[in-house]
């Protein structure tokens, strides 16, 4: 019965990158206190939730990866339901959609389930065809038009980010199944490579932004985003990629650097994109949901486009 929720192979390369991280949580939460002491007058208190929420996000994470697929599947859906959830409340839907709406949330189950049993042609065409034309049809039976255009764009956008999207995580999973390529294990290493990266690009272009940063890339959306942290953060992303890519993954350092590549840019679309949706409904943040980083949406935006991208992109060329 454990063996269901326990995977008892994993990489060594990916073993120890979780530990390096774990390393680098420990040495901001040192660096924190250090800053504390020499400067008691400042409020730390922000970065300091944000260093614990991400004990807790990048706890969960290895979990996730130390075990099953059964386990991994379980903890995906569940984050994408809290993503759907918060999408729905910042958006425009209807009070007499919540029949919709409870169908809408049974995509979710069907969804990872079409992973778990490794129907792959169901799973990639499940929301943007079958749901995506199911849900409207529901919503005309209901017999409200006014606000049905607004309502049914919504749901359909809700779900493609928060569902499909985030799905493809959990997704690098099933490869190495389907796959006379790749040891087993990949799958796992695929996944972590790709968090990594999105999260270490959204670190990296915050960072050049504030050293070299001027010209605003996208100031109406975004006024942080400059042209220098773009071009900075995809840089570093794709150096980080050929530096750690070979380990962790089949991919050829050509290969490794591309995909860092796409990283860098498709996470700054998604980051971008999330914004924009976040300033049409006129709120900072997402939700309170992770302290120090807002609702679940602010933590995922950079994934909901580079997960379906490298999900695509690594099976094309190697599964």
């Amino acid at each position: 019965m454990l063996n269901d929720w326990i995977n008892p192979s994993l990489p060594a390369p990916l073993c120890w990158g979780l530990a390096v991280v774990g390393v680098l949580l420990v040495v901001a939460s040192l660096t924190i206190a250090l800053l504390k002491r020499r400067k008691p007058q400042k409020n730390w208190l922000e970065l300091e939730q944000r260093v614990r929420t991400w004990y807790w996000i990048v706890g969960i994470f290895a979990l996730t990866l130390l075990g099953s697929k059964a386990l991994a599947l379980t903890v995906f859906a569940l984050v994408s339901f809290l993503a759907f959830k918060e999408f729905l409340t910042l958006s425009a839907t209807r009070e007499a959609d919540h029949v919709v709406l409870f169908w809408a949330y049974m995509s979710i189950p069907f969804q990872y389930f079409w992973l778990g049993v490794n129907w792959y042609g169901m799973f990639i065409i499940f929301i943007p065809v079958y749901a995506f034309l199911i849900l409207p049809m529901r919503m005309v039976l209901i017999g409200e038009t006014r606000g049905f255009l607004r309502a049914a764009s919504s749901l359909h956008w809700a779900l493609m980010l928060t569902v499909f999207s985030l799905s493809h995580l959990p997704a690098l999973l099933i490869l190495p199944e389907v796959s006379n390529r790749a040891p087993v294990g990949h799958g796992a290493s695929l996944l972590f490579f790709l968090v990594a990266l999105t999260q270490s690009n959204d670190v990296a272009q915050y960072l050049w932004g504030k050293a070299t940063g001027r010209r605003k890339i996208a100031p109406t959306v975004s006024p942080n985003k400059t042209v220098g942290g773009f071009l900075g953060g995809a840089a570093t992303t794709t150096l980080l990629a050929c530096l750690i890519g070979p380990w962790l993954t089949p991919m050829s350092l050509l290969h490794c650097a591309l995909a860092g590549l796409l990283i860098g840019v498709s996470g700054f679309i998604g980051d971008v994109v999330i914004s924009a949706v976040k300033r049409d409904i006129g709120v900072k943040d997402s939700g309170t949901l992770l302290p120090g980083h807002g609702g679940i949406l602010d933590r995922l935006d950079s994934l909901t486009y580079t997960a379906p991208l490298f999900f695509h992109y690594v099976r094309y060329l190697y599964f």
